[in-house]
């Protein structure tokens, strides 16, 4: 179901009203890819506080920390008395504790490329800059559509992209399934998810359904969520995890990519980035 869900919680009051009023001046960000998408809306100036994991672009490492998306200090962000504080669609119900607060919240929904885009015109309309946000979707959707392009007349690659594992280990593993936007991404850029018949936008998986489905590539970042510290001996240590796996076509053709990037992970402007190197990943040919 698309859903993106604006609450606007007026500081006179607990009801709900209307998102479009005067400009906010004072933002807070609590996710990495709505810090992204402020930024590539010229809004960097506006935001007073950031999630801790909000590492792009540079400048918002020097922004005042807040926590993160699962556990956010509520104090923290109240004494940067922003003017809007804008959320993902949150598990622990943050909208209505910030509500508590009388501060005035905008949720948004970014997990599939429609919702992304709707994130844009909504984020823009709340923010002041519609012009921006039209223009930067525009940007985006014609980035993307040249990847599809270049991928149509290609052969489809079935690929697998492990997103959570235990360190050192091949289980505890969590995959894209069809309801996260990095399904789409992978299908643009010419690939074919072998988990894309799960429901869950992040399902767990066993080895065993790994063997069964034999991916032809395969793409790890499952212990490297912080990018930032990854050595190239780390990644060089996650191939040879799956180097053991010998019938599976990814490590017979030396398919395996130990990836540490958040353009992975961050729904954001940059999921051009990640159809890009998708693209190369399942179609060598295409560098």
């Amino acid at each position: 179901m698309r859903r993106i869900l604006v609450l606007w919680l007026l500081a006179t009051g607990a009801s709900t009203g209307h998102v479009y009023g005067q400009a906010p001046k004072r933002i807070v960000s609590t996710a990495p890819s709505i810090t992204e998408l402020l930024y590539a809306l010229g809004l960097g100036d506006r935001i007073v506080g950031v999630d801790r994991f909000s590492r792009y672009p540079a400048q918002a490492l020097r922004k005042p920390k807040i926590g993160d998306y699962a556990n956010p200090n509520l104090e923290a962000i109240a004494a940067l008395r922003p003017d809007l504080v804008i959320i993902p669609i949150n598990p622990v119900k943050l909208a209505d504790r910030l509500g508590l607060l009388r501060l005035k919240v905008l949720e948004i929904d970014q997990e599939s490329l429609a919702k992304l885009y709707e994130s844009f015109r909504v984020i823009g309309q709340a923010t002041g800059a519609t012009a921006e946000a039209a223009k930067l979707s525009s940007t985006v959707r014609a980035q993307l559509e040249a990847v599809r392009a270049r991928a149509a007349p290609l052969r489809r690659t079935r690929m697998m992209f492990v997103v959570g594992r235990t360190p050192n280990r091949l289980d505890g593993l969590i995959v894209v399934g069809q309801a996260s936007y990095l399904n789409e991404i992978i299908a643009l850029a010419g690939g074919e998810n072998v988990f894309r018949d799960a429901v869950a936008s992040y399902p767990g998986v066993s080895l065993e359904e790994v063997l069964a489905r034999n991916p032809e590539v395969i793409a790890d970042m499952g212990d490297m969520a912080d990018s930032a510290a990854v050595t190239d001996q780390h990644k060089r240590e996650v191939v040879s995890l799956w180097e053991r796996l010998a019938s599976v076509n990814a490590v017979k053709q030396h398919r395996v990519y130990a990836v540490a990037s958040d353009v992975y992970v961050v729904p954001g402007p940059r999921v051009v980035d990640a159809a890009k190197a998708f693209l190369e990943m399942l179609h060598p040919e295409t560098r």
